[in-house]
């Protein structure tokens, strides 16, 4: 995008009176947010609160029943906006026979990639080795752990060298080694390009201290801000509700821990 144009002024994201329904279920409500450019914002909120559904109208895999949603300024789905996607259910079929490698470059494609152009390669491996997966880009998709599997879908978002990179649920499957891994190697990708980072998430920790932004969503946004001054008790029982007991509920900003999530982490429906 030109400086000189309008669009290069208006944030990452915004929506305003965005509401959609999902069959019988309202699933988003009258939402209105903002999020600045080269923020890291993680999307918090209970199951069914439309956090995963958010990014699939960014995706253009649902369309608003009402409201606006812009991309750097563009209606979404924007076609000219490069974005990447690491979602939280993998449908590929482990068993398929297929290099690391290949899965990066479909990223690229948009589609299975039988032939692999050179240029293409030299993406993928720029994009394995910025996401710590180098060595992985010969194995067999089948062999893979689940947090080097994360890694190299991770590599496949990072491939189209996206200015807006969105993630669903990334830590789950993975043990706390490849979680730690994975924030490194993302934050280390955005410091570096100045890109947008936003993260769905049911892990209120990773939030607190990796974000730079935090949105907690059910149906509509009942918190906007810092992580330091956004998970606080008050908004845990505005989004969950309390059942248990008082202790899970103790945690004070900055001066110790962030809150233990009180919801599951159930997967959601899975989507290409």
């Amino acid at each position: 995008m030109e400086a000189n144009n309008p669009a290069s002024l208006a944030p990452a994201l915004r929506a305003s009176g965005l509401s959609l329904r999902l069959g019988t279920q309202l699933v988003l409500e009258d939402l209105a947010l903002e999020v600045p450019r080269g923020s890291f914002c993680a999307v918090l909120g209970p199951n069914g609160g439309g956090k995963s559904s958010l990014l699939k109208l960014i995706l253009g895999l649902h369309q608003q029943d009402s409201g606006s949603l812009e991309v750097f300024g563009e209606p979404a789905p924007a076609r000219h906006v490069r974005i990447g996607y690491v979602p939280q259910a993998k449908t590929l079929d482990r068993s398929f026979p297929a290099q690391a490698l290949e899965l990066v470059v479909s990223g690229l494609s948009r589609s299975w990639p039988w032939r692999i152009s050179p240029s293409q390669r030299q993406a993928a491996m720029q994009a394995l080795q910025q996401a710590g997966a180098l060595e992985l880009s010969e194995r067999q998709i089948s062999v893979l752990s689940g947090g080097e599997l994360q890694r190299v879908y991770l590599a496949r978002a990072l491939a189209r060298q996206p200015e807006l990179i969105l993630l669903d649920e990334p830590a789950a499957g993975i043990d706390a080694a490849g979680e730690h891994d994975m924030y490194h190697v993302l934050e280390s990708w955005q410091h570096a390009s100045g890109a947008t980072v936003l993260m769905v998430t049911h892990d209120w920790g990773a939030a607190f201290h990796h974000a730079s932004l935090a949105l907690v969503l059910s149906r509509r946004l009942l918190a906007s801000g810092p992580p330091q001054q956004v998970l606080s008790d008050e908004t845990l029982r505005l989004a969950f509700g309390h059942h248990g007991h008082s202790h899970s509920m103790s945690w004070h900003a900055p001066h110790s821990h962030p809150p233990h999530n009180p919801a599951p982490r159930p997967p959601e429906a899975p989507h290409a």
